[in-house]
């Protein structure tokens, strides 16, 4: 017997929730498939605020979040990320957004895969690796719409999900569906219910978030539930320095905290000059947005989170208006 699944399934599931230090408080640690659903592809801006991003969601972003958030869109936007997640997995998404009146349209293509692979068999002899051994792929349909002037705010994703280990191939449906609530406007709540479906084949879960916003400033916090993993909760911090005071772009920059297991001591030079090698728990990044390049609106965005011992999980998106 081949011995690559386990420890494909072993690196990952570490890399989401360090299952295996978890497992002996929560019982139904690693009981649902497809757990890839639970990185955080698709949103860098989520990634570096430490998943503290249900009350605060907007743009294309927020399809892979709380797809009530893209009830704000007012133009046509399509967005790109990248994200280079551990031990070789890497993740490229699309996210586009059309308004039809009140109305907002999102489509999602995320594509995910992982080679580079050692395969050995019973005996520990390297075997020849035959194409990529993980290909996860997700496509989404999304509405969204904004009521009583965009106080609140409803939206929903239906989503088709492929997931291949190696030559074991999943096909399953999901839903997601979210609300955002800003009665004023320097407080936001939100919550989303995600992968609705079948239990035991996605990994169903809840988000409920706050926000307190201002001109220069936003603090977001954010609990959220998995039913195969205890619950966890993090807190964002993001500085904004507007457009208008630079008067080239608006410049964000973000920090976050999650409640990660550790995974381990960093080895990598930069992250122990930070004094971030021995913890998993930290992301930050920032975002730059212009609302006149070449006439368009423009953005990108980055995110860094060191993972101790797992290395590195980075992330950028680029997005238009138009």
């Amino acid at each position: 017997m081949n011995i690559k699944l386990k420890v494909l399934i072993a690196c990952l599931t570490v890399g989401l929730a360090s299952a295996s230090a978890s497992a002996s408080i929560y019982s139904d640690a690693g009981t649902s498939a497809s757990a890839f659903l639970k990185i955080d592809a698709g949103s860098p801006r989520a990634q570096a605020l430490g998943n503290a991003y249900v009350s605060i969601a907007d743009g294309p972003e927020a399809l892979f979040w709380n797809p009530a958030g893209a009830a704000s869109a007012t133009t046509r936007e399509l967005q790109f990320s990248y994200l280079d997640y551990l031990q070789g997995y890497k993740a490229r998404t699309l996210a586009y957004l059309q308004p039809i009146g009140k109305t907002i349209i999102g489509v999602t293509i995320n594509y995910m895969d992982m080679d580079g692979f050692d395969f050995r068999g019973d005996d520990g002899s390297l075997l020849p690796e035959v194409g990529t051994p993980v290909q996860n792929f997700v496509g989404g349909l999304s509405i969204a719409r904004g009521f009583f002037d965009q106080k609140l705010q409803l939206g929903g994703t239906a989503k088709y999900i492929s997931e291949k280990l190696d030559s074991d191939h999943y096909n399953n449906v999901g839903f997601d569906v979210g609300a955002k609530l800003r009665l004023v406007n320097w407080l936001g709540l939100g919550g989303a219910v995600i992968n609705l479906g079948d239990k035991d084949e996605m990994p169903r879960g809840y988000r409920l978030g706050a926000d307190i916003n201002t001109r220069y400033f936003t603090i977001s916090g954010e609990y959220m539930k998995y039913r195969d993993d205890k619950g966890r909760y993090g807190v964002g911090l993001e500085i904004h320095i507007p457009e208008d005071l630079l008067q080239v772009a608006r410049f964000d920059l973000r920090v976050g905290y999650y409640t990660r297991d550790n995974t381990g001591i960093s080895s990598e030079d930069w992250v122990d000059s930070l004094g971030l090698s021995e913890t998993s728990r930290v992301s930050f990044g920032f975002g730059i947005y212009s609302s006149e390049l070449f006439g368009y609106g423009a953005s990108i965005d980055y995110a860094v989170t060191p993972f101790g011992a797992l290395g590195t999980s980075q992330q950028i998106a680029l997005g238009i208006q138009f």
